[in-house]
C-alpha cells in the first residue's frame, strides 16, 4: 500500500467520522425538550391562536379572580411538547411558573399543545380537592374539546377557564392579601387618575391658600394619599398618589393663569381646562409583564385529552 493511498483512507476516516458526529448532534437537538416559555403574563399563546380581544379578556378575568379569590390560574399554547408528553411538560412548566400562593399552591395551568391535540389542566396540591382528576376530565371532555373540535379554540378555553374558576370559588382558601407590589397595583391605578389628577390640583389649591406653597402641597399629597388608600386600599398606589399630588400642587403656580380654562389666583391656580399631561386610564389587557407564579408547588395531579 502506497503512502498516498494511506493518507487518502485517513482523511475519508476523519471525514466520515466528523459526518456522523454532526448527523448525531442534529439528531440531539431535533430531540430536546421543548423549552419553558417565560411567564409573561396569565396567558401566553406562542401559536397565534387567540386574538388580542380573546387574550385581553382573559386576562382580565384572571386578574379579577385572582384579585377576589387568591388563586391563580394560567393558559398556555404551544405547538407541540414533542419528544415530551403532555403531562411531563405540564409538570416542567409548572415548576418553573409556580403558579398559585406559596404554602396554598393554589395555582392552575391550562396548556394546550395544538399540533399534537393534546391538553393538560395541571392542578396544584392546594386545589386537589376542588379541581380533582374526574373533575378536570369532566371540564376537558365536556366544555372544552367539543368547542376545540369545531375550531373554537377562543371559546373552548373561555368556558373551560370559566368552568375552572367557578369549581375553585367552591373551595374554601384564605383570602387574598392586597399586594404590595407597586407594579402589580399599576392596574388599579386607571379608575384613580383622573380623581388624582384633578383632586391634586383643586384641593392643593385650597390648601395653598391656607398653608402657603410648601406646607399646602404637603397637605394635597397627604390627603390625596389617603383618600387613595381608603379607595383602592393598596399602600403602594396610595404612596404614589400622595407623591403625584403633592408634585402637580406644588407646581400648579408655574402653570400661565391665562387661556381658556377656569382659574383661581393667588398661590393656589387650578386649571380644568387642559389635559395636557394627564394621566392615562387604558385598559391593561396584557399584563404587560408584571404578572409572576406566587410560589405555588405542583404535585402532578390533574388530567389530560386529547381532540
Amino acid at each position: 500500500m502506497t503512502a498516498s493511498l494511506v493518507r487518502a483512507r485517513s482523511a475519508f476516516s476523519s471525514r466520515a467520522f466528523l459526518v456522523l458526529a454532526l448527523f448525531f448532534a442534529f439528531a440531539l437537538a431535533a430531540a430536546a425538550d421543548v423549552a419553558v416559555p417565560q411567564l409573561t403574563g396569565r396567558v401566553v399563546d406562542q401559536t397565534g391562536t387567540l386574538s388580542s380581544g380573546d387574550v385581553a379578556s382573559l386576562t382580565s378575568r384572571l386578574r379579577d379572580f385572582e384579585n377576589r379569590k387568591g388563586s391563580q390560574i394560567a393558559v398556555l399554547i404551544v405547538p407541540t411538547t414533542q419528544p415530551e408528553t403532555i403531562e411531563q411538560y405540564s409538570i416542567r412548566v409548572a415548576d418553573a411558573w409556580k403558579i398559585g400562593r406559596k404554602k396554598v399552591d393554589d395555582g392552575a395551568i391550562l396548556v394546550v399543545a395544538k399540533n399534537d391535540r393534546h391538553l393538560r389542566i395541571e392542578v396544584g396540591y392546594g386545589l386537589e380537592g376542588a379541581l380533582t382528576d374526574v373533575t378536570s376530565r369532566r371540564i376537558i371532555d365536556e366544555v372544552i374539546t367539543p368547542k376545540f373540535r369545531t375550531g373554537d379554540f377562543g371559546g373552548g378555553i373561555s368556558d373551560g377557564v370559566d368552568r375552572m374558576m367557578r369549581v375553585i370559588d367552591g373551595e374554601p382558601l384564605p383570602a387574598p392579601q392586597r399586594s404590595t407590589s407597586f407594579a402589580s397595583d399599576l392596574n388599579d391605578f386607571g379608575p384613580v387618575a383622573p380623581f388624582a389628577l384633578f383632586a391634586s390640583l383643586f384641593v392643593g389649591g385650597i390648601l395653598r391658600t391656607m398653608f402657603g406653597r410648601l406646607l399646602g402641597s404637603i397637605a394635597t399629597g397627604g390627603v390625596l394619599a389617603v383618600v387613595a388608600w381608603f379607595m383602592v386600599g393598596s399602600l403602594a398606589l396610595a404612596i404614589g398618589v400622595g407623591a403625584i399630588a403633592f408634585i402637580l400642587a406644588f407646581i400648579a403656580d408655574l402653570a400661565p393663569t391665562s387661556g381658556p380654562g377656569r382659574g383661581y389666583s393667588r398661590g393656589g391656580s387650578w386649571s380644568s381646562g387642559s389635559s395636557g399631561g394627564g394621566w392615562s386610564s387604558g385598559s391593561s389587557s396584557s399584563d404587560s409583564g408584571s404578572f409572576s407564579g406566587g410560589g405555588g408547588s405542583f404535585g402532578g395531579g390533574g388530567a389530560s385529552g386529547s381532540w
